[in-house]
């Protein structure tokens, strides 16, 4: 009977074995997990061997030339993860044979993605398109789509879609399919990325794409579910609720085979009871890591911030700027508006609120934290704080700036004659070039270099901020590829011809900011003749005229002190330099300052000067390019293409994919 028993509790013994270990795989969802060349990845998409952890499976093989995300049946190719931001680029590499071969069969796939309370998907670019079957309705059908353009070449069935704007904004249209005609149905595929300067494409084929970038949003109540290692859930009427099922089933488990143990042990000899002590003990060693209940506020705090800079909550922020009054507005800030705000420990505060909620919005907003975590300078705007990544609302919070921008004072609304002499320019050039000759050495591009983002202090003390569209620019890389964005008036020609962002790109922009701090004049003005009507356009032809008095602001003393004449037209040269084309021709930042500081004491030396009557003299540098001789730039002018008037391009591929 002994040996009965003892079989028994063995059998019972795998049993519970069995169960805590199925138990144990449940409960073991990473936080994250490693996938080859996309790096570390998280909620929703899980490893191919463990579905049940998230919405999207990710084969992470490295025997894939690229990882395989599966999402509603769909496989994709994923070739890049967004960084500080949750975005991923795919391929739909069928759908790529389709349309290398314009077949109509790329008209059976479709933009589909989980509809679920816990995450919502969305994708960068896509055209939303009418798949109608050809039968008897077709003159219903016509007359729905009367105003749409037509695509009727493939065998039974015509497309209908509205032809996509140049402004870049998704054309997916939200359409009840209910109100479609009979035999029509929805279809959405990625659209190319069109720079504004190229006309939108008439044929389909010519507008879409197989590569597009998915973006996703956790939502708040799965946030906290999640870091709380529970799993998001939907009920059957598609409500959230987070499940930790399996905490239940570990208890279950436990409560039936104890209380099947303690029968036994009542009834058998006491030889057995210590054989089922024993086989006890066995199984608390096997029993599974305990799961924390709840975590404490300060932890999730830490988890919910970016970069360990502080958070504020959305209530506190709205109620320091009055709910965002309009009153209270600064101005913008790239891709939000600032609002003045007073905190309640009496801190004078700028809060920046993003326009939108978008992946795009939202890199530009964790790209600005993350710079302003890193770096530490006295002419560079301290970041305060932000809302938890978790919020609604995605706010930044820095320090008040009162005095306005060089913009504001130059050419805005807080011009004042005389209020900004010339050796408060001086100072503020020198300042500006030095924060961001620290940029240059800590490896960051600015990209957007503009007099709006040049901050001022009431003694006139320099704060660049709006690093929405900074870039990291390691030294080990000529050029970052990129699609060009920044300022119309301030983006380096060479960057938007080429997509080739460079530290150099700073320097054009610096450029124009020197020949506003000269000119008093704003960088794009339409009242300008149409090949001046860039700032930089116009400073270039004044100077190789040297027409100087017809660029330096007469109110600064240009033609009564010879002491400012000096140095305004040593710093229109250098300005001149720092507007070549070639990018190469220009100086660094670091040159740019030490060639400021010197002007301001009286130490710049020159080699040669372009004089006013076309001929060259032992005295001024001509920066341009190895021939000195006037004519030879003047013919380089002509062939300067005008700055940009629209900057925000995006870079057609279908083969590679370009970062913004």
């Amino acid at each position: 009977m002994a040996l009965a028993y003892f079989f028994a509790m063995f059998f019972m013994f795998h049993v519970v074995i069995f169960n805590l270990v199925e138990v144990e795989s449940k409960l073991s969802c990473p936080k994250e997990f490693n996938c080859g060349r996309l790096g570390s990845m998280s909620y929703p998409f899980s490893e191919f061997n463990k579905p049940y952890c998230g919405l999207s499976k990710i084969d992470c093989n490295n025997t894939f030339h690229y990882p395989k995300v599966e999402i509603e049946g769909v496989t994709y190719n994923a070739y890049k993860k967004w960084l500080w931001v949750d975005g991923i680029d795919l391929s739909d590499s069928i759908l790529e044979g389709y349309l290398a071969t314009r077949s109509c069969k790329s008209f059976e796939r479709n933009l589909s993605f989980p509809n679920t309370p816990s995450v919502s998907f969305g994708v960068f670019n896509n055209i939303t398109l009418f798949k109608c079957m050809n039968g008897s309705t077709n003159e219903e059908i016509g007359g729905y789509f009367r105003r749409y353009e037509k695509y009727l070449n493939c065998d039974g069935f015509n497309l209908y879609y509205h032809k996509p704007r140049t402004d870049h904004r998704n054309y997916s249209i939200p359409v009840d399919e209910n109100d479609l005609p009979a035999n029509c149905s929805i279809i959405r595929l990625p659209l190319k990325y069109i720079p504004t300067s190229v006309p939108v494409p008439s044929d389909l084929f010519e507008l879409l794409s197989s590569n597009f970038t998915l973006d996703w949003e956790v939502s708040k109540d799965c946030s906290k579910c999640f870091y709380r290692e529970g799993q998001c859930q939907s009920d059957s009427k598609n409500n959230f609720f987070c499940s930790k099922a399996a905490k239940k089933n570990l208890g279950l488990i436990l409560g039936s085979v104890l209380g099947g143990i303690f029968i036994i042990a009542i009834s058998i000899v006491i030889n057995i009871i210590c054989c089922c002590k024993k086989s006890h003990r066995s199984f608390t060693n096997v029993l599974p890591r305990s799961i924390p209940s709840e975590p404490s506020t300060q932890s999730y705090e830490l988890d919910s911030g970016f970069f360990g800079v502080p958070v504020f909550s959305y209530a506190e922020l709205q109620q320091a700027t009055m709910n965002f009054d309009s009153s209270r507005e600064l101005g913008d800030g790239g891709y939000g508006t600032v609002y003045y705000g007073k905190l309640q420990d009496g801190r004078e505060v700028a809060v920046k609120r993003l326009y939108d909620h978008n992946a795009r919005r939202k890199e530009q907003f964790v790209t600005e934290i993350e710079i302003l975590t890193r770096l530490r300078h006295k002419n560079l705007v301290t970041l305060y704080g932000c809302t938890s990544k978790l919020s609604d609302q995605l706010l930044l919070v820095y320090e008040y700036v009162p005095n306005g921008t060089i913009a504001d004072h130059l050419h805005g609304h807080k011009v004042k004659d005389g209020s900004l002499t010339w050796p408060i320019r001086m100072k503020i050039a020198i300042e500006a070039a030095t924060a961001l000759a620290y940029l240059h050495a800590s490896d960051i591009i600015h990209r957007d270099v503009k007099s709006n983002n040049i901050l001022l202090d009431q003694n006139f003390c320099v704060k660049v901020g709006d690093f929405g569209l900074s870039r990291l620019h390691p030294t080990d890389i000529s050029h970052i590829s990129t699609a060009p964005q920044g300022t119309p008036g301030y983006v380096d020609p060479k960057y938007h011809e080429c997509y080739q962002l460079t530290d150099k790109s700073d320097v054009y922009s610096f450029g124009v900011v020197l020949v506003e701090l000269l000119s008093s004049m704003p960088a794009v003005d339409f009242s300008r003749r149409n090949e001046e009507i860039n700032l930089s356009n116009y400073a270039i032809n004044r100077i190789l005229r040297c027409a100087f008095n017809e660029l330096i602001d007469p109110s600064l003393g240009f033609q009564s002190d010879a002491e400012v004449r000096r140095m305004t037209t040593s710093v229109a040269e250098i300005s001149f330099r720092c507007l070549q084309h070639d990018k190469d021709m220009r100086p660094t930042m670091v040159e740019v300052l030490e060639t400021l500081q010197e002007i301001q004491h009286g130490e710049f030396t020159h080699e040669k000067k372009i004089d006013c009557d076309g001929n060259t003299k032992e005295s001024v540098q001509v920066p341009l390019s190895p021939e000195s001789e006037v004519d030879v730039l003047l013919k380089k002018l002509n062939k300067f293409p005008t700055s940009p008037i629209s900057v925000t391009q995006v870079w057609i591929s279908d083969s590679s994919t370009s970062t913004t």
